[in-house]
């Protein structure tokens, strides 16, 4: 159909090459083949194929690969053409040309306005918007007419679905319908026979009959009546099957310059009428018409080289046939002569093809040994030894393998592990007897609990593995030596968790002191379970338990004691530092004091967890004051953004809880605010001050870079919410801005790995060494103390992206087409309000940093028939349906 419009096809022969050495007009090089780079360029070619090659159809594959299309997943034509001919028109936008940069515009886009009207007082709402098809409902209709009428009639909107009038400042009754404001060239009509049905919660197919003509005035649908809005029927794609989920779409297109209509269903097109067709040749094509010509001349090669190859192919067989008569009567080995044993898989290739085999290879059934491994028997044929000569002669390979072949040290492991396997149910019950018996006095032996819970199991695995290892132990059977080798590894890896009676070996290699995960066997049950497990450690059971591990475990208990305590009293001498409620405010200094001490957030966070859990998070030793320091010793923050944005990055100290926590922890840098104020002045006219001062070369270095790396950011994420029927966002689709100390956050956090707390706040030498950071390090140091608490968590209906800075709003619309499906045209978008609305203005410019929320709104005008399948389309002043 886009084919057979002249004017779309014209501006896409316009574009040009990006292959300079297509278009120099040196002619194309001989030797080497023509690939389109661009979506442009592959439909050009497709067309110029389409428009003179010899072939009987044109296959597009290279187009479907250039779009990233699923073969095997299905996609409705409608949802093709819609995302196409955005993708398509985007593509365009970037050409000089305006005859090509403006076609999709010209030939399928049209314009109408959702209108509202108060009933009180006649205000009028319009909302303009593009449109480049029209879905049309066509339940409960016979004619096209009825359901244009349909799409364009009046809804009344009254009780809850009452309009909100600026005028009247109330809720009013009114009236909403669309107004059609111009038609495109090509007027792309949608019957939605796709329906969701409510009783059974799929898509449905209606198979309502649709009457049309072949013109169509939509001068009676305008709102303006002063032009020529006579269509002409141009086309039509059936959807051909009973479901809404499967079936095959067929195109009935006219030829515009014939005025003849063809069917297309794949390969095969069919002329319903009229004269033969004559494809147009006026359009100046260019170096793609000699990329045609290439073409024809490479398909008439194609069919001559089929035609040799054919005739070879049948003189061939002709000889193998001989071959394989005269060879079939002496393959089979007769009793008591000579034979070979030869790949299965290979004789039905010599039996089956026409070409030559490949020479015989029999690796793949050799044991370790270099021999024929028994469990290989059923993949070998046994032949004569006359025949095999004959193949060995011929083809070549090896190695041969004869009436010694078959391994005998294989055969016998085998037949152990098959006899160790038939006993293993008779010893099961035995060892079961012999656990019910209380062994007496030191005659016995400690075996863990879970080993013997699972010894069956483990043993029937244990047998299974050398079984698979015996039939796998060549390194050139079955694949890559190195993968094989990294899969044994990975086997050693859990055989070494699951190995019998390991579960009571201590991290020593003695007997662990946990007498609850052990128990004593008798002597007559460790020998059966030694005949599975010979590897296993064994402890008699007058064997006394690790000693490192008992001292090990008075330690630990001295020092969760020792945490506890210690716990408990930094808790008693800091009531105030746990509880926020008690610390005091720069935003409302309190009167009883002019000087507060600062220590950072991350320090009383982790302090905190450490209070609250002292057995599972280990004590805070240093302040680590020098963290909101720069290098130069300076304070980075300003009276003024302490009391704001920083104030999610520092604690206030009373002076009283200052001298205990100096004797509490090392203290580095003592960081403090100092208020002055004339006796008498008011309140408001103090003066704030800091030890040490600040730096404000580094305190503006610190928010030049800030600004920096929101405009330059490169693959960061923001989140796209999909509003629903003009519904608000929720709370949880802003990200949160407020560091959080509560409990609950803290009990997510202590479940780190000790390896990964800050090693700031535990260092064994007391935090002496701390160094200094540098100015980047703080920059660091800031996004690590925020990073939880701006994490934006998601919501239904929202989607995260990867965006840059420099990429244009247009670029993020693509982006956003593919995540949800909605042409850039159908996208609302906005952001603190903010209506985001020059395609092309950068996301930096436009003020879209890392981890926003950007709200779409998608135009959708007719909601409640969304999924449609079947395309109608009129090229020019033509009408196409389905």
């Amino acid at each position: 159909m886009w084919f057979l419009n002249l004017e779309l096809r014209q501006a896409l022969y316009l574009c040009p090459s990006t292959c300079s050495e297509y278009t120099t007009g040196e002619g194309i090089p001989k030797d080497k083949d023509y690939e389109p780079q661009t979506i442009c360029e592959h439909l050009q070619y497709l067309f110029a194929l389409l428009q003179n090659s010899k072939r009987r159809y044109i296959d597009p594959s290279g187009f479907v690969k250039a779009l990233g299309l699923d073969t095997g997943q299905q996609q409705d034509a409608q949802e093709f053409s819609k995302l196409f001919m955005s993708l398509l028109e985007d593509t365009l936008s970037k050409q000089k040309n305006p005859d090509v940069r403006n076609i999709v515009q010209k030939q399928f886009c049209g314009e109408y306005a959702y209108v509202t009207v108060c009933n009180q007082c006649g205000r009028e709402s319009k909302l303009v918007s593009k449109f480049y098809e029209l879905e049309l409902n066509i339940q409960g209709h016979k004619q096209l007419t009825d359901c244009i009428t349909e799409f364009l009639k009046e809804e009344k909107l009254e009780g809850d679905n009452r309009y909100f009038c600026e005028t009247c400042q109330s809720k009013q009754n009114a009236t909403r319908k669309i107004r059609l404001l111009s038609l495109p060239c090509t007027l792309n009509l949608q019957l939605m026979r796709f329906v969701f049905d409510r009783q059974t919660g799929h898509k449905k197919k209606l198979n309502t009959y649709i009457g049309f003509s072949e013109l169509l005035d939509m001068e009676p649908f305008m709102e303006q009546k002063n032009g020529v809005y006579v269509y002409e029927l141009s086309a039509v794609l059936i959807h051909r099957g009973v479901s809404a989920y499967s079936g095959h779409y067929i195109a009935h297109v006219k030829d515009p310059q014939t005025g003849e209509w063809y069917k297309f269903n794949d390969e095969d097109i069919e002329k319903m009428e009229g004269k033969k067709l004559q494809l147009g040749i006026e359009e100046d094509l260019a170096f793609l018409q000699e990329l045609v010509e290439r073409d024809n001349c490479k398909f008439e090669e194609w069919c001559n080289e089929m035609a040799e190859m054919r005739k070879q192919s049948v003189a061939r067989g002709k000889i193998k046939h001989e071959e394989v008569k005269e060879l079939y009567k002496r393959l089979p080995a007769e009793a008591g002569s000579p034979y070979d044993f030869i790949s299965l898989e290979w004789l039905q290739k010599w039996l089956d093809e026409s070409t030559p085999p490949k020479p015989i290879d029999n690796t793949a059934c050799l044991c370790s040994h270099g021999k024929l491994h028994p469990d290989k028997i059923s993949v070998m044929k046994r032949i004569s030894e006359y025949v095999a000569d004959f193949f060995y002669r011929r083809y070549g390979g090896g190695p041969r393998l004869n009436v010694k072949a078959l391994c005998k040290d294989c055969v016998v492991e085998r037949c152990r592990i098959l006899r160790l396997k038939n006993q293993l149910n008779e010893d099961y019950k035995t060892v079961t007897n012999l656990l019910k018996i209380t062994v007496k006095g030191n005659d016995g032996f400690w075996v863990g609990k879970a080993s013997l819970r699972s010894w069956r199991q483990l043993a029937l695995e244990q047998l299974n593995e050398q079984d698979e290892d015996a039939e796998h132990s060549n390194g050139k059977m079955n694949g890559n030596a190195q993968n094989k080798d990294e899969s044994n590894e990975e086997k050693r890896e859990e055989e070494e968790e699951l190995n019998f009676n390991e579960d009571i070996v201590c991290p020593h290699g003695d007997l662990c002191i946990s007498e609850n995960e052990r128990r004593v066997v008798s002597k007559e049950a460790w020998k059966k379970l030694k005949q599975y497990f010979p590897k296993a450690p064994e402890f008699p059971s007058n064997k006394e338990c690790c000693s490192q591990c008992k001292i090990l475990e008075r330690e630990g208990e001295e020092n969760e004691a020792l945490h506890k305590m210690m716990a408990s009293e930094q808790k008693t001498s800091l009531q105030n530092l746990f509880h926020d409620k008690c610390r005091p405010c720069l935003g409302s200094w309190p009167q009883e004091t002019d000087e507060l001490y600062i220590v950072s957030q991350f320090f009383v966070e982790e302090w905190r967890k450490f209070v609250r859990r002292p057995t599972r998070c280990s004590p805070v030793s240093s302040v680590g004051n020098s963290a909101l320091l720069c290098p130069h010793g300076g304070l980075m923050f300003t009276y003024a953004s302490m009391t704001k944005e920083d104030s999610k990055l520092i604690a206030l100290i009373w002076p009283s809880e200052w001298e205990r926590i100096q004797k509490l922890f090392v203290v580095d840098h003592v960081i403090k605010i100092i208020r002055t104020q004339a006796a008498g002045a008011d309140p408001e006219s103090a003066l704030y001050d800091s030890e040490p001062k600040l730096c404000p070369e580094c305190r503006e270095g610190l928010l030049c870079q800030q600004q920096r790396d929101l405009r330059e950011y490169t693959q960061a994420t923001i989140y796209i919410h999909k509003v629903v029927d003009n519904k608000k966002v929720m709370k949880d689709a802003a990200p949160e801005l407020n560091v959080s100390s509560s409990e609950a956050e803290e009990e997510r956090e202590e479940n780190k790995p000790e390896g990964e707390q800050d090693p700031d706040f535990n260092q064994t030498n007391g935090g002496a060494k701390r160094q200094k950071i540098s100015h980047q390090n703080y920059i660091t140091y800031q996004k690590q103390g925020i990073r939880r608490s701006t994490r934006h968590r998601k919501v239904r209906g929202e989607k995260a992206l990867l965006v840059s800075a420099n990429q244009t709003l247009k670029e993020l619309k693509i982006q956003i087409m593919h995540a949800f499906s909605v042409a850039p045209f159908d996208q609302n978008l906005s952001i603190d309000g903010k209506i985001l609305s020059d395609d092309t203005a950068t996301l930096g410019s436009l003020g879209v940093i890392p981890e926003s929320v950007i709200l779409l709104k998608a135009d959708e005008p007719i909601a409640d028939y969304a999924a449609m399948d079947d395309v109608m389309q009129a090229p020019r002043k033509d009408l196409f349906l389905s």
